[in-house]
């Protein structure tokens, strides 16, 4: 716990429309009172966070009148795993505020389960959410005149869109002239323990896998046998439902087996205290995120279970030893920790949703990020891989959690020193919510990760590899990209760096995922429009393969396809993850090392294999991925980042040609009548909701009018 000062801590700014307008006076104490006498009597006596008695109205008003931090606490909703403890945290933190001379208040904002939305309409709410969620923590601030925010930092979009709804209320109040910005300390929820698969379910998996080998369906079976290896998240379900409908196509399951089989998976999946999952998804790369902005206080970094009554408190302390500090804004902590960020994503092997959700952040708070100073810091600055983390070799995020309550290293401090140490260009200078630097903080760290812990360390002080991170790319049918190159494997990238991929193309992931869980896929994929022999010659032979029948040029990785899944960017239809996809993608062994997805849409973090994502312009927007047809033929030179669509004519006779597919008449008339039916598809969403009034994927898919006021450097100081 921080050393508080003897006299109470006040605002120093002019403006308190508590004392000066008397409706607030008199509607806002009544909810401090309730939840204080709710921290009384449901918190343990004594201790840090111990009341000195019932608190009084008189009281209430008494501090608000003279300026005291009115701090909100903002949560969750019991609807989504991650938040399933936010009431006593929000007590604990409650009661610390008041301790501490300061007001606080509570409210929560909605959180989408990126699970529960999996392949179905709620996807397309889900990336709408976090602008939403923005808009109603900004609104709530500022129209209740808070100073500062602890906040418990769910899962998903939902830190990212709090992040964004604080920073646009510093940006205003800049404006303004107020002399107060806007403070934060971010608690991020637990980690969620992974789920075990019962024995008899085990049991009856694997029996189905030797099944399938027996009948000569040895690519299932070793889907199965692979799927079984993984720790029991939703992730590891969704990959089941596809092996499993596959399974039952072939005629080797009945339905209603395959329905309980299912049903026994999700019962046994999450652990009764919720949390947020131990994939390193959307949800730990938000917290990976926070704590790298410096926005996390270390004893609240990774926990496994209910915070602490002293890790709280000292949360709690550190939020108010930076009021009156403008220097610990929020606002200057994402300026001053932007690079630093760029630089763990990459190092961690975080989610590309992260690529959308940084340049929101950003932009909300003034400054003119996009995609391409993500790539910028990237290309001047590349990282390491120094993440092993694994959900089959007992290094998943719940694991790495408890090294680190463990003491065997120190979260993000750790990172920090190990980049350093590796010659990786940090900003240790940038300032943290602790009141000190990154170069304070680390300073004296010789050992950041306890070598004891051997190959069951999660942080490395040695490289996992040296390729990391996100890629954007660039192609003559859009304009940028991206690819999590840390989910592919060393062959995988090596494979795809210069291959030609035939395109089959989708309007809906649903029909996409029929066809990789169909029987007859091989022969759905052989009857390809545009695909012929000459075709395939000229494809195997520039893939460097030899002639064979259909089946074992797929397996041999000669003939591939880019599997395009269009219509689904923001504009489109909310810009839904195509997870769905991706994981039958990535467990069925006869794609997964031949072939791509690429969508105007985005994936889960979780995603690994070769899945292209967040292209611009979106199909919806006149982008060429909207111009595309069954048949084509792409390009993918991963060293170059480049994706092109190439000349047919000219490649069967020998040349490589670029072309733009915008230039073709016939198929700005095709792109036209798919652009009818995209009208017709956002339809399913609620008019409330649909992202018609936003930015493209590379400026982050905020507000326009977010977008608009985006104008400060980043790089500038001050």
């Amino acid at each position: 716990m921080v050393n508080m000062p003897a006299d109470p801590v006040t605002v120093a700014e002019a403006a308190n429309p508590y004392r000066d307008c008397i409706q607030g006076l008199a509607n806002q104490p009544i909810t401090v009172v309730r939840l204080l006498a709710d921290a009384a009597r449901e918190l343990p006596s004594g201790g840090p966070l111990a009341l000195p008695g019932p608190v009084t109205m008189a009281e209430v008003v008494e501090r608000l009148v003279a300026n005291r931090p009115r701090i909100a606490i903002i949560a969750g909703p019991p609807d989504h795993p991650a938040h399933l403890l936010d009431r006593p945290h929000t007590l604990m933190a409650a009661a610390r505020i008041w301790r501490n001379g300061g007001v606080p208040f509570a409210f929560a904002v909605p959180v989408i389960c990126d699970g529960t939305a999996q392949n179905n309409i709620g996807q397309s709410y889900s990336l709408a959410s976090r602008n939403d969620t923005a808009r109603a923590v900004n609104i709530t601030f500022e129209g209740h005149s808070y100073h500062a925010a602890y906040v418990l930092a769910g899962c998903d979009k939902s830190p990212s869109a709090i992040l964004s709804g604080l920073a646009a209320a510093e940006v205003a109040r800049r404006h303004r002239g107020d002399r107060a910005p806007v403070w934060a300390v971010f608690a991020p929820e637990h980690v969620l323990k992974g789920g075990r698969i019962p024995d008899a379910v085990r049991d009856e998996l694997a029996g189905l896998a030797a099944r399938a080998r027996a009948a000569g369906h040895g690519d299932l079976g070793d889907d199965i046998d692979g799927n079984l290896k993984y720790i029991l998240q939703c992730s590891s379900d969704e990959a089941f439902a596809g092996q499993l409908a596959r399974a039952r196509n072939l005629g080797l399951v009945d339905a209603a087996t395959e329905r309980r089989l299912l049903n026994a998976l999700a019962e046994h999946t999450c652990d009764h205290h919720g949390g947020i999952c131990a994939f390193n998804g959307t949800g730990n790369s938000s917290r990976t995120m926070l704590a790298a902005f410096g926005l996390t206080p270390p004893e609240l970094e990774l926990l496994t279970g209910l915070a602490g009554a002293d890790a709280v408190a000292s949360g709690v302390d550190r939020l108010f030893a930076l009021i009156n500090r403008p220097e610990f804004s929020l606002c200057a902590l994402l300026r001053a920790n932007f690079a630093n960020v760029v630089r763990i994503h990459n190092a961690t092997g975080s989610s590309s949703n992260m690529l959308l959700h940084l340049p929101c952040i950003m932009r909300h708070a003034g400054y003119d990020v996009t995609i391409d100073d993500y790539r910028a810091i990237r290309d001047a600055t590349p990282v390491p891989e120094v993440f092993a983390h694994s959900l089959t070799e007992n290094r998943d995020t719940f694991v790495l959690a408890q090294q680190f309550l463990a003491g065997h290293h120190r979260g993000m401090e750790s990172l920090y020193r190990v980049l350093t140490d590796l010659g990786v260009p940090m900003d240790l200078d940038a300032p943290t919510v602790t009141g000190t630097t990154w170069g304070e903080r680390t300073a004296g760290l010789t050992t950041p990760v306890d070598p004891a812990l051997g190959e069951a360390a999660v942080i490395r002080t040695t490289p996992v590899r040296r390729r990391s991170g996100v890629e954007v790319l660039g192609g003559s049918f859009f304009e940028s990209c991206v690819v999590k190159v840390s989910g592919m494997t060393d062959a995988q990238y090596a494979h795809f760096d210069d291959h030609i991929f035939v395109v089959r193309y989708y309007e809906n992931e649903h029909v996409c995922n029929a066809d990789f869980a169909a029987a007859d896929l091989v022969d759905r994929l052989r009857a390809t429009g545009g695909v012929d022999e000459a075709l395939i010659a000229a494809v195997v032979a520039r893939n460097g393969g030899t002639p064979g029948d259909f089946r074992s040029l797929l397996a041999g990785n000669a003939l591939s396809f880019a599997f395009i899944i269009a219509g689904q960017g923001p504009m489109a239809y909310g810009m839904p993850e195509m997870f769905s996809p991706s994981q039958n993608l990535r467990h069925h062994r006869l794609l997964e090392a031949s072939s791509i997805l690429m969508t105007d849409g985005r994936y889960s973090g979780v995603t690994k294999g070769a899945c292209i994502g967040h292209v611009t312009p979106e199909a919806y927007a006149g982008g060429g991925i909207g111009a595309l047809r069954d048949g084509d033929l792409l390009r993918l030179r991963l060293s170059q980042r480049r994706i092109d669509l190439l000349d047919r004519a000219a490649f069967l006779a020998g040349r490589e040609e670029p072309v733009d597919p915008l230039a073709d008449p016939v198929r700005r008339a095709l792109q036209a009548e798919r652009h009818a039916r995209m009208e017709h598809r956002l339809l399913d969403i609620a008019a409330c909701n649909v992202m018609d009034l936003v930015s493209d994927a590379a400026r982050g898919v905020v507000p326009l009018t977010v977008d608009r006021r985006a104008t400060r450097d980043w790089r500038a100081r001050g």
